[in-house]
């Protein structure tokens, strides 16, 4: 369509190609093949000049509508990619989620108020492709190599209880001493998990082997809070209950692994621009 009508506006195949930087035999291919893919004549070929057939003026008119239509599509794509609005899907853990990227999502929005933002909170590892995320918050998983990964700041991991359970079954001095405690597991992390602490050179391993198993952060510390027993878990859900006093720490001369924190993408060639500045903006506060 581009061609046909560029060869009719420069009078000419040959004007028409070296506008369009194509061959005079190409303006003349595509034009025939249109021709053929519609079964009509839209030119009359004459040694001096080409003039529209009846079909070849309507169409004409037809496809600058057309060529109109598409270059609107473009510009408004382009604004897209320029301007951050629309809708964007994000998928995170529970806990990181509710007290780490809530806030920077409140402050993204006030700077963009064009963006609206969908928020998903689960513990489970999310297909951002099959199930339509833009980007998502991945803690302590590996990354798969299809996806584009910024690092986040690490997580530390506590072992903390309630202070009526501390008070009930004592302070342990040692994480030997934790074996004879209940302890809480977190179901992602399998069966047979064992919670590493280490202080210097010395590495203790205590198996965690307890009267309950829940795939919930939340869920175990409540547990925690009533007195269930004592649980490991990241600094997000933690600390709010440790400021308040509503938990104590463990073996806090003691550490345990920390937990890898990345935020990931699909690896678009250009992704949108309400992608692009969400990814930057908390890269640049909780990177």
């Amino acid at each position: 369509m581009e061609v046909f009508v560029a060869a009719i506006d420069a009078g000419s195949f040959a004007k028409a190609a070296e506008a369009l930087e194509l061959s005079a035999v190409m303006v003349g291919k595509h034009i025939r093949g249109l021709e053929k893919a519609l079964g009509a004549r839209l030119l009359e070929r004459t040694t001096r000049r080409h003039a529209l057939t009846e079909i070849g003026a309507a169409y004409l008119e037809r496809c600058r509508d057309v060529l109109a239509s598409v270059r609107t599509a473009d510009g408004v794509a382009e604004s897209l990619r320029a301007l951050p609005q629309g809708t964007l899907r994000v998928t995170a853990p529970v806990a990181y989620g509710a007290h780490r990227l809530m806030p920077v999502i409140a402050r993204y929005m006030a700077a963009h108020p064009q963006v609206q933002v969908e928020l998903n909170l689960n513990d489970r590892v999310v297909d951002l492709a099959e199930e339509g995320f833009d980007c998502g918050i991945r803690s302590g998983a590996a990354v798969e190599d299809r996806l584009i990964a910024r690092p986040l700041a690490r997580s530390p991991m506590f072992a903390v209880a309630s202070p009526a359970f501390v008070t009930r079954h004592g302070m342990p001095a040692h994480p030997s001493d934790l074996e004879a405690l209940p302890l809480l597991a977190f179901a992602a992390w399998g069966p047979n998990h064992s919670w590493r602490f280490t202080r210097g050179a010395e590495t203790v391993r205590v198996p965690v082997r307890g009267p309950l198993v829940t795939n919930n952060g939340q869920a175990l510390l409540t547990a925690a809070l009533a007195g269930v027993g004592v649980i490991v878990q990241a600094d997000p859900l933690l600390t709010p209950a440790l400021d308040a006093g509503q938990v104590v720490r463990l073996l806090a001369d003691w550490d345990l692994p920390a937990r890898d924190v990345h935020i990931v993408r699909l690896p678009e060639a250009r992704p949108s621009a309400k992608l692009r500045s969400f990814v930057d903006f908390v890269v640049e506060r909780l990177g």
